[in-house]
């Protein structure tokens, strides 16, 4: 069940990207990529709301949070989750390990996406 869960949610949250995507591009252009931007802050910001309800007000079942955070908002944007992660050890006092999280994650991601794109001009 828990994976028809995060399925049916993760398909609800990727609708709502590509709808907030088209909606930006439309609207703002597509010389920045607002709709990517947009999504990063509102996902991580719902994120925040939902695992600050959840940890100072109120309950949830697993399947809640399956279909909520790792559904919904993993569809939505994978963002939200790194944000968390990097709140969670900042708020554990592991600030020198947020730190290499959010800069690696970062730099690391970048690095990979152009190591596929040299990857792929090399064998094409």
């Amino acid at each position: 069940m828990s994976y028809i869960l995060v399925f049916v949610g993760g398909g609800l949250g990727a609708t709502l990207r590509h709808l907030v995507n088209v909606f930006c591009a439309r609207c703002m252009g597509t010389g920045f990529p607002w709709g990517t931007f947009i999504i990063n802050i509102t996902g991580s910001t719902v994120m925040g709301l939902i695992a600050g309800y959840l940890a100072f007000k109120g309950e949830a079942s697993q399947a809640w949070r399956l279909f909520l955070m790792t559904g919904i908002l993993g569809g939505y944007t994978t963002f939200s989750a790194y944000s968390l992660d990097a709140a969670l050890l900042y708020e554990r006092g592991e600030l020198w390990l947020a730190a290499l999280y959010v800069a690696g994650s970062v730099v690391l991601s970048i690095a990979g996406l152009f190591a596929g794109l040299a990857l792929i001009r090399h064998l094409t």
